[in-house]
């Protein structure tokens, strides 16, 4: 069936599918052919929207790399049972740290470092998560969430937290920046 570009780019205005780059096609042309849309990216379409519809559209159980799997490990045993809210900060402050010169470069390298999480001791290994859980399904979508940059809470030098029922002494040599739920966090 054939379409006019004007019909077409109508479709494509209406569906949300982008924007249409020519503005003539040859006479006789599918809209396919005339029409050049690109799709906006899940982050560019989720960006500005509330945390707990992000991760709606962000919730699977799999994660796309080994990068993905430490961060959302790091956010499933460190802030599991913490708001959307303040599982995204932790999942922050992991990504802050590869990205500072301070610590590894990786994402990985930084969750298994050892002494550095509760959950990761001096092995550096990181025990196994219950991957069929609701709780993983969101850790999954905040660590994702991280990655893309969809919601920022905190400034790129945080890196550091600890949760507000122990007092480390490097706390009180640190600027506290905030607090979300249980963990204080710092720069």
């Amino acid at each position: 069936m054939k379409f006019s570009l004007r019909l077409a780019g109508m479709a494509a205005a209406l569906l949300g599918l982008g924007t249409i780059v020519s503005a003539a096609a040859p006479a006789g042309a599918l809209a396919s052919d005339a029409v050049s849309a690109t799709a906006p990216s899940l982050a560019e379409t989720m960006r500005g929207k509330p945390l707990a519809e992000q991760v709606e559209a962000y919730g699977r159980t799999e994660t796309d790399n080994q990068e993905q799997d430490c961060l959302a490990s790091a956010v499933y045993f460190e802030a599991r049972g913490e708001s959307l809210e303040g599982q995204l900060a932790v999942a922050e402050v992991v990504l802050n740290r590869s990205q500072s010169g301070k610590y590894p470069a990786t994402i990985c390298g930084v969750v298994e470092q050892p002494w550095q999480f509760s959950f990761v001791n001096r092995t550096g290994r990181i025990p196994a998560a219950n991957r069929s859980s609701e709780a993983w399904r969101k850790a999954v979508a905040i660590a994702r969430i991280a990655q893309d940059g969809v919601t920022d809470q905190l400034t790129s030098d945080v890196l550091w937290y600890h949760a507000d029922y122990v007092t480390p002494s490097w706390g009180r040599r640190l600027n506290r920046t905030t607090k979300i739920g249980l963990h204080i966090f710092y720069r």
